[in-house]
């Protein structure tokens, strides 16, 4: 494909970047912070803002190619600003038709580059979800993932498998995989891996149990504490350490 000029990439990232400053609010931007312990990056743009501006964009740039916005994106991504990554997620996700195993490696390229959970759980509902569900990528690409320097690219394993298992898929094919990461020490991957295991208990109680009680003298007390919420208090007892 014909990739758009670098100046007309250059002149829309502009346009883009004038939008968000102009339309930035301090008072959105100390609303969200407080949901981001790291911090929140961000211009602070009101959604409804946000996904007018967006639409409209998605109309005027109807010409574009999943590889201009490949290219557009990686600009985005390098401020590490909340709506700066939002859009540029928004892009990818309108040229579906258009996936390739060389644009599912891009996203993970551009994972290393995120900044918060928000954008890597979009990340994972909007775009990675499709790869799998339209078996252009099989789990098995994902392993890799588990041994990213980036505790984001780690992250977006058990939440795109939470989208998967979420949307009707059997949890088990996704279990040898995620024991890669069950000693992860980020407590933002092992959110997701308990919120994985929250929905794989939801559909095969049995096999998630067995899965838990390998585990939960080992794994980080978040992944027990989140995998077993939904549990009656007095059964999830069964999930506590054992020492």
């Amino acid at each position: 494909m014909n990739i758009k000029s670098d100046k007309l990439i250059e002149e829309k990232l502009n346009e883009i970047r004038l939008f968000f400053e102009v339309n930035a609010d301090p008072d959105i931007v100390a609303k969200y912070s407080r949901y981001f312990k790291e911090g929140y990056t961000g211009y602070g743009i009101d959604q409804k803002v946000f996904e007018n501006q967006r639409d409209t964009w998605f109309r005027e740039w109807d010409s574009f190619t999943i590889d201009d916005y490949l290219s557009l994106g990686d600009q985005l991504i390098l401020s590490g600003k909340f709506e700066d990554i939002s859009i540029a997620i928004a892009f990818i996700s309108l040229k579906k038709e258009q996936y390739s195993m060389n644009v599912f490696n891009h996203m993970e390229k551009w994972l290393g580059s995120f900044t918060n959970w928000a954008n890597t759980d979009v990340m994972c509902m909007l775009v990675l979800s499709y790869f799998v569900n339209e078996k252009i990528v099989k789990p098995d690409n994902f392993i890799e993932w588990t041994t990213s320097q980036s505790k984001w690219t780690r992250r977006a394993v058990p939440v795109t498998f939470f989208e998967e298992v979420k949307a009707g898929e059997d949890p088990a094919q996704y279990f040898t995989i995620i024991e890669s990461i069950m000693l992860d020490e980020e407590e933002d991957v092992q959110k997701a891996i308990g919120t994985f295991l929250r929905e794989s208990w939801k559909k095969c109680p049995q096999i998630t149990e067995e899965f838990l009680l390998k585990w939960k003298d080992s794994c980080g007390r978040k992944i027990i504490q989140y995998a077993t919420e939904k549990m009656d208090k007095e059964y999830r007892k069964k999930f506590r350490r054992s020492k």
